[in-house]
């Protein structure tokens, strides 16, 4: 049976767009941090290293790179985790400087996919596409734990709308949102879907209490 994301994890992937408590198991992925503005032209080589190494793992069965146990699947979407640096930080900018964006870009990996193959199929995504980037992709499993999250729909610069709900919404369960800090998860391709109709998901950690 083919695994889907959109079908087996639902809950994680296809949130309501009104915020909701759900608590994140570990999974794994493969991952690039960079720094700076997501809108200039370098952010699209860490988006191409990705997909690289993902569709080798996607491919491998066909280009003679197989996988003990492995199984058809719904390559999973582009996530990103956000943070700002440390001298935004310390000036405390009330208006974001999106040169000074810190990020963690990723995709979830299926769960038959161990360390090993990860380290093998990097190197053949990278001997085959030669995108310095595909090299500085690392394997890691994250456990994000308990979370609030919700779709977005629209721009990325209307999401502190939706954060805002969030912030409320966690307020009024007891739940403590642990540092400015998020993951955003998309289901749209920027590239093709106007601003407008953009679906998001947003995510924070929390703590009760």
């Amino acid at each position: 049976m083919k695994i889907d994301w959109k079908k087996d994890d639902k809950q994680f992937y296809l949130p309501a767009a009104k915020p909701e408590f759900r608590n994140i198991p570990e999974f794994s992925f493969f991952t690039l941090e960079g720094k700076g503005n997501p809108n200039d032209p370098f952010f699209a080589n860490y988006i191409t290293a990705l997909y690289a190494a993902s569709y080798a793992v996607k491919m491998s069965p066909k280009s003679g790179q197989g996988l003990p146990g492995y199984q058809e699947y719904t390559v999973y979407p582009l996530e990103g985790v956000w943070d700002v640096d440390d001298e935004a930080k310390r000036l405390k900018l009330e208006v974001l400087d999106k040169d000074r964006l810190v990020f963690k870009l990723m995709m979830r990996q299926p769960d038959f996919l161990t360390e090993n193959d990860a380290r093998g199929l990097i190197e053949h995504a990278w001997i085959k596409k030669k995108e310095p980037l595909i090299k500085e992709v690392k394997f890691e499993k994250i456990t994000d734990g308990p979370c609030v999250q919700m779709l977005h729909l629209g721009s990325y610069d209307s999401e502190p709308a939706s954060f805002a709900q969030m912030e409320v919404f966690a307020a009024e369960n007891k739940l403590t949102r642990l540092s400015k800090v998020h993951r955003e998860i998309y289901l749209s391709d920027a590239r093709k879907v106007s601003p407008d109709k953009l679906r998001t998901v947003l995510r924070f950690k929390v703590r009760k209490g």
